[in-house]
């Protein structure tokens, strides 16, 4: 061995050995968490929801940094590039396994690839709700008004390649209606929107609607999951209310740039599960219509890969584009 390939094997000692130590120390300082969409919405509900617990478990803050933009890019991009030390996580959500298809992500990052797996958290099922203002009571009331004015129906969502974008999305082309969809910069300012009366209809996380579903704000015409919600018991499912197929369930992650240390991966790993079976979450989630979800990192990496084949599918057939 020579003198130049010894240092070369030490400096590498070190750094795993300096590496190692600081993992086990971790966290020591504040953690950013990134949520790729404004206030309001169904990713910002519950990152905050896990930030507060997570902050408790870990000891430190955890700094919620709310940066919107192209339909969750801007605030990805941001994570990707972030120093792969722990102390910046990204909140992802179905729009992670969507935007591939939508946006041309060359040089900026790979959804797959750019990041570490660190925790899948929940699920939910999508629900179809209306201003109260609207005549129609049920789906297929909806539904025969929407055939009746093509197009006119306003259909509010959280922006292009939105979790409430690919639901609207979905029952059109299974539906066989065509709305007047209007996409706005998040989940909040389209529900606020709708609750105005500006535009009529919403595919909304259960997550982000129920508290404005329960104070009457929003009338459910049916949940997007395979069975009725338990917090909507009286609400039917969109496919027995009368389009038999459809299905539109979101989910929640954690993940954080690629390369950050397995130990620090672990770790969060660990607390993350924790929190998850925390009673102030898990009353949290089944007050909002979602279950928790636990993965292995394979199992959430693998997961993350068929929801992009999924979803893409759904958004060549409905010939979906960033505008």
């Amino acid at each position: 061995m020579t003198f130049r390939s010894l240092l070369v094997k030490t400096a590498g000692v070190l750094l795993a050995l300096t590496t190692a130590a600081a993992a086990q120390q971790y966290p020591t300082k504040p953690i950013r968490l990134i949520i790729p969409f404004p206030p309001g919405g169904s990713n910002d509900v519950v990152g905050r929801l896990i930030a507060t617990q997570l902050s408790e478990r870990l000891g430190q803050q955890i700094v919620v940094d709310n940066r919107s933009g192209a339909g969750g890019v801007v605030g990805t991009e941001l994570a990707s590039h972030a120093p792969k030390d722990g102390y910046t996580l990204l909140v992802i959500s179905i729009a992670h396994a969507v935007n591939p298809w939508l946006y041309d992500l060359k040089g900026r990052y790979d959804p797959l690839k750019s990041f570490t797996p660190v925790a899948i958290l929940a699920s939910g099922p999508n629900v179809m709700v209306v201003n109260p203002g609207v005549q129609a009571k049920t789906v297929k009331e909806l539904i025969a008004l929407a055939k009746k004015s093509p197009g006119k129906v306003g259909w509010a969502s959280a922006g292009v390649g939105s979790f409430q974008h690919l639901g609207g999305a979905l029952f059109e082309l299974q539906a066989g209606v065509k709305f007047l969809h209007v996409p706005f910069k998040g989940g909040g300012p389209a529900m606020i929107d709708v609750v105005a009366g500006h535009n009529q209809v919403m595919f909304s996380s259960l997550v982000q609607t129920t508290p404005q579903i329960q104070s009457g704000k929003l009338r459910p015409l049916g949940v997007g999951g395979k069975k009725r919600s338990a917090i909507l018991p009286d609400v039917p499912t969109i496919a027995e209310a009368g389009v038999p197929d459809y299905e539109a369930t979101n989910w929640w992650g954690i993940v954080a740039p690629a390369g950050v240390p397995q130990a620090v991966v672990d770790r969060l790993r660990k607390e993350i599960a924790a929190v998850q079976t925390a009673k102030p979450v898990l009353d949290a989630f089944a007050r909002e219509g979602a279950d928790i979800v636990q993965m292995t990192q394979p199992e959430f990496a693998a997961y993350m890969a068929s929801e992009m084949a999924k979803w893409g599918k759904v958004v060549k057939a409905s010939g979906m584009k960033v505008q």
